[in-house]
């Protein structure tokens, strides 16, 4: 089984807007379909909870930590965002989903500010660009998202170590929309799609690039990152 900890802030939820579009919050949005995958054990966890829900025990229970914020990053106790970024050193998958390009852990991860440009409503196509790759399996060449919150490059990010979905919007811009990078021992795969207003959590391809980044990004194997020794001059 698959460990899977679906993290979110949670905030501003209970909006008629998003409600009627993730009832639940988005965590439950996400879960209902990754439930779904017999080899998948799911549990959810949001700002509310005690250490936002992910103490100690519970990232060590995880396998594979989802994480879906928005307007509350910095409401995330900085010890939490090293816990997470400590863990994917050492071999859990880390998945940051659309705002999360700016949740703590992810930039800690990155090491940039990870800012980009934005715009509210506009159409998207998202290419598969690498479509041999496992995130990739199963997954139309083209999506069509009839409505989604344009992110714009530049994206100030590292190089991807992979680059997979490629963005494209009405407004003419691109964006690097799947990228994935290895941290120590664990990997990294961010994806743009999911604002909360609109409904690309609902696309089956969507999902299926989800469901596949879990599984890719599953770590092969969870162990200690030891500082070598300064070696003095004599």
């Amino acid at each position: 089984m698959i460990k899977v900890t679906i993290w979110n802030e949670n905030t501003g939820q209970d909006h008629p807007d998003v409600v009627k579009v993730n009832p639940g919050g988005i965590h439950k949005t996400l879960a209902a379909f990754l439930e779904k995958e017999e080899d998948f054990e799911v549990r959810t966890a949001t700002l509310e909870d005690e250490e936002c829900g992910l103490t100690d025990d519970v990232i060590a229970d995880t396998d594979v930590l989802i994480w879906w914020g928005h307007c509350s990053h910095h409401a995330v106790p900085d010890a939490v965002a090293d816990r997470v970024a400590k863990a994917v050193n050492k071999g859990m998958g880390f998945i940051a989903l659309h705002s999360s390009h700016l949740a703590k852990p992810f930039t800690r991860l990155m090491g940039t500010t990870c800012t980009l440009k934005w715009r509210d409503g506009d159409s998207e196509r998202l290419w598969t660009i690498a479509p041999y790759h496992p995130i990739a399996e199963g997954v139309p060449e083209c999506i069509e998202l009839e409505s989604e919150e344009m992110y714009g490059e530049r994206f100030d990010i590292p190089q991807p170590d992979e680059l997979i979905f490629l963005g494209w919007f009405g407004g003419g811009e691109v964006f690097r929309s799947g990228c994935v990078w290895n941290r120590g021992y664990g990997r990294v795969f961010y994806f743009q799609p999911g604002h909360e207003t609109n409904r690309s959590y609902s696309e089956p391809g969507i999902q299926k690039i989800i469901i596949n980044a879990v599984r890719y990004t599953d770590p092969k194997i969870r162990r200690e990152i030891i500082d070598s020794p300064h070696v003095k001059s004599r």
